[in-house]
């Protein structure tokens, strides 16, 4: 399916590796040119040769923490007019309700809710005013479903969620649509440090998922580059839980 998507800009945050290189390199292939970024400089300067390498697209690079202002501001320097966003970064490691402290609560919800909002913001009027825009965040399955010990990510990402649903039905008249993937358990690095190296973990937790396996980043890609496409200018403020079948519910 052609995605009607040839020659538009995207940002894609935390992109060096795991969802967001699915996602950067799917935007890619549709005919993008991205925006590639992540704290490892080198890391994300080799993503995107690789990237470029495959898909033959312009590739640029901004690295660097998004936490820090400098960071976004030179994000939207590299692409200053920006028809897709693609929110993402890490949340912060599993740990014991008794244990969160006031300090983790920050800069969790800097990471995973402050800094989102901020760059919707940014990019969220010149949008509507060009009449095409896409932001795709990405989330969690802990949104839906609580998971012990990821309290701080699921919080700040479920407070990202409720904060631009208005802005979902805001912007959709001006063909900007704002939506949620919500991963579930997928092969990439940070799932293999939270569960440990042992085959045998991996295995039983693989065992609990329906689909059998952990999901693939290029599938995930696929689903965030049909949101930003010009088919989805109808689906806009939704979650979109993509699992493997792991919630137990019909709804």
């Amino acid at each position: 399916m052609d995605l009607g998507l040839a020659g538009r800009s995207a940002i894609v945050c935390a992109s060096s590796k795991g969802l967001g290189r699915g996602c950067a390199t799917a935007l890619a292939e549709a005919g993008c040119r991205v925006i590639v970024n992540g704290r490892d400089a080198e890391r994300a300067q080799a993503t995107a040769a690789e990237i470029r390498a495959a898909t033959g697209a312009e590739v640029g690079v901004v690295a660097g923490d998004l936490g820090d202002p400098r960071v976004r501001a030179a994000l939207l320097a590299a692409c200053p007019e920006p028809d897709i966003l693609v929110n993402n970064n890490g949340g912060p490691l599993p740990a014991p309700f008794e244990a969160i402290t006031r300090e983790k609560l920050l800069a969790g919800l800097e990471a995973n809710m402050l800094t989102p909002i901020a760059l919707a913001q940014a990019v969220l009027p010149g949008m509507a005013a060009r009449k095409f825009g896409r932001i795709v965040n990405i989330t969690s399955a802990s949104v839906r479903a609580p998971i012990a010990g990821l309290d701080v990510s699921s919080g700040a990402r479920a407070g990202l969620t409720a904060f631009l649903a208005s802005a979902a039905r805001k912007f959709v008249r001006d063909n900007v649509t704002i939506n949620s993937i919500q991963p579930g358990v997928f092969d990439t690095d940070r799932v293999r440090a939270t569960m440990g190296a042992d085959p045998a973990k991996l295995e039983q937790r693989k065992a609990g998922i329906p689909a059998g396996r952990f999901g693939a980043a290029d599938e995930f890609g696929a689903l965030c580059a049909f949101l930003c496409s010009a088919h989805a200018g109808y689906v806009t403020g939704q979650n979109i839980l993509i699992d493997g079948g792991a919630f137990p519910g019909a709804f």
